[in-house]
């Protein structure tokens, strides 16, 4: 019997997902709403980001009463916490795989010039992808003027719906503390003063690659003779976590069951979606011809054809679909791009670590749309030099955010800000595209993670450490012998 390839199996349990809920919510479940807690009034709410940090508190004037429907709980009890396990899972060893594939890759070098070439290509390419997604989404965005359509009514409904959501409020608290740290912070905050706590934090990314390439450079100063057992150690964990991935793997059909059933039982009021249709549409649109322009440059530079390029990394992107996190893909990726597409250890140990954290080609195109639609939408004239401004921004920002859900409105208020938008109207920007942002963040995570396994490919095509013949390994390679 021929077994389905993992693509296609995540596809199927991602279209059953969606079809589960979706006839959870055409029943009486769907519609039924029930009180989960009322708050009188005088009582001080905590605003929490997803860290679980308080950003705001908030005295209630008047009594909040929060209800759901059935069909929300029934899923957010029963099925969605299969989704959170897996997620738990892929971001429980996305630490180890980044210390030991980068210092495993390091450590190879016969040359650190090489290192020096791979690292320099590497910022360069994303630099210029990023830039690419910019200036594409704002030439779409003055093109076909989204913002434009919007009525009045619809403004008004979206800002008494979510101006005030605990949501958007966490995200205008997170992005004033960014706003206000120095130009130079994201170089000092690259540098952690302790190790274990980098190690501990998925967020601290940037820092664990930084001490992780300190370790691997110190190892090849030493000599290869006194390096020894450390890289034995290394390797060995190297394969372990990348049997860890395997393992995980075979859950995934079933997590993007649970994964995409919460997000369809969650998701706004179909009228709301609908009037953000045309807004929404441009975003899609830029996030395709992004695919469009990776697959152009995998055919030209890395020499390989794009359908099969594409086809190689589709389990990741249906993974980044999934979660809205390329820090929680990232595994993925890397097991993708190494034993797939026959990206070298040497390249994809630094490059896509580095990506997942620093280029942000999805994000930074919606950046761009989100900021000219909203100034669209509530007449706020937004000039060339603005929307060069914009691309200017938008790039610095992507470098300092976090991999995860969200983030991309945190980014967007820094946007806002650098063109002089009015902030008291920050509130009111956001909640005109909040309801729409979930979908689209999945899609942006996708052209991400694809941006991702795009330049660790052609820096490797261009250090010649791209293999033609990659073997992917399985998870029962090795049962035979501890059966």
């Amino acid at each position: 019997m021929m077994k389905l390839a993992l693509h296609w199996q995540i596809l199927i349990g991602m279209v059953l997902g969606i079809l589960f809920a979706f006839i959870l919510l055409m029943t009486g479940w769907g519609k039924e709403e029930i009180i989960l807690q009322i708050i009188p009034a005088g009582e001080t709410v905590l605003h929490k980001i997803m860290d679980g940090t308080v950003v705001h508190e908030q005295v209630l004037t008047e009594e909040k009463i929060i209800t759901s429907t059935k069909a929300r709980e029934f899923v957010g009890n029963w099925i969605a916490p299969f989704g959170t396990i897996f997620i738990k899972l892929l971001k429980l060893i996305a630490v180890p795989l980044i210390l030991a594939s980068l210092i495993k890759g390091i450590s190879d070098l016969k040359d650190i010039s090489k290192f020096r070439n791979i690292g320099l290509r590497t910022i360069g390419i994303y630099i210029g992808t990023t830039t690419v997604a910019i200036i594409l989404g704002l030439v779409l965005v003055n093109i076909i003027e989204p913002g434009n359509g919007i009525s009045e009514e619809t403004i008004d409904k979206l800002t008494s719906t979510y101006a005030s959501d605990e949501g958007v409020t966490a995200k205008l608290e997170e992005a004033t503390r960014q706003k206000e740290s120095g130009p130079l912070k994201f170089l000092e905050d690259m540098v952690p003063d302790n190790a274990v706590a980098a190690l501990g934090n998925n967020q601290l990314m940037l820092q664990v690659i930084f001490f992780t390439i300190f370790i691997g450079i110190s190892m090849l100063l030493i000599g290869e003779k006194r390096a020894r057992p450390l890289k034995d150690f290394f390797d060995s964990l190297n394969d372990v976590v990348l049997k860890m991935v395997d393992l995980i793997m075979l859950t995934a059909p079933y997590a993007v069951f649970a994964l995409l059933a919460n997000v369809v039982v969650s998701s706004s009021d179909p009228e709301i979606l609908l009037a953000l249709l045309k807004y929404a549409g441009v975003v899609v649109l830029g996030l395709f011809l992004m695919i469009v322009f990776y697959s152009i440059l995998v055919s030209v530079f890395a020499k390989k054809n794009p359908f099969w390029f594409l086809k190689q990394l589709s389990p990741a992107q249906l993974l980044a679909f999934s979660t809205s996190s390329s820090a929680a893909t990232l595994p993925v990726t890397m097991e993708r791009v190494e034993e797939h597409i026959g990206v070298d250890k040497e390249v994809s140990s630094f490059v896509l670590p580095v990506g997942a954290t620093v280029n942000m080609d999805g994000t930074s195109l919606y950046q761009g749309i989100a900021a000219v639609f909203i100034a669209q939408a509530l007449s706020f004239d937004l000039p060339l030099t603005a929307q060069l401004t914009i691309v200017l921004t938008a790039l610095l920002a992507s470098i300092g955010t976090a991999a995860v859900p969200g983030a991309g409105m945190v980014m967007l208020v820094i946007v806002l800000e650098s063109v002089g938008f009015p902030p008291d109207k920050y509130a009111i920007g956001l909640a005109l595209i909040f309801a729409v942002d979930r979908p689209l963040d999945m899609l942006r995570t996708v052209v991400n993670i694809t941006g991702d396994a795009t330049v660790a490919t052609i820096v490797a095509k261009s250090v010649d450490k791209l293999h033609d013949n990659p073997k992917a390994k399985n998870w029962d390679d090795h049962y035979d012998e501890v059966k």
